[in-house]
């Protein structure tokens, strides 16, 4: 995932004209902009969300297996894209594990904020590619969940 300007995660992409581009063409044309060489195909596809709303966007999921090497490649390239330190301050590892104390980890991760649909986007990947079983997903973001709403508590005690 990649800290995008505004302060949330997200996934790299952007928006793609379809009157102009491919889905994946568009999708490659933006990944050169911010990771450089890699570059994605029709079978990398996993899933489409739609986020309603004022603006309406449809919000394309691809996912590729990496090796450790091919991995920092891209963090490498990713640093000397054109939107380094400007749309994009940097690549950002998700913690696949959770600590004993059952909230760091991943766990802690999701309680960062997520532009749009990224979450769920990332829940999906990791269900659907049989990265993190579903017992363990939903643990954390009940974890996630739960440390989100004592921070809200400390802020906005209940009135009596």
């Amino acid at each position: 995932m990649q800290m995008r300007f505004d302060g949330l995660l997200g996934f790299p992409g952007g928006f793609v004209d379809r009157r102009f581009w491919s889905l994946e063409d568009g999708l490659n044309r933006v990944l050169g902009l911010g990771l450089g060489g890699l570059r994605l195909t029709e079978a990398d596809y996993l899933s489409s969300h739609l986020t309603e709303g004022p603006h309406r966007v449809v919000a394309h999921l691809y996912a590729r297996q990496l090796t450790l090497e091919q991995l920092h490649a891209v963090e490498i390239s990713a640093v000397h894209s054109r939107d380094h330190g400007l749309e994009v301050l940097g690549l950002v590892r998700v913690p696949l594990y959770t600590q004993k104390d059952r909230a760091g980890g991943f766990p802690n991760f999701l309680s960062n904020a997520f532009v749009s649909t990224a979450k769920c986007q990332l829940l999906f990947a990791l269900q659907a590619l049989h990265m993190m079983p579903a017992e363990k997903l939903a643990e954390a973001v009940a974890a996630a969940t739960e440390k989100q709403k004592k921070a809200l508590e400390k802020l906005l005690p209940a009135s009596s």
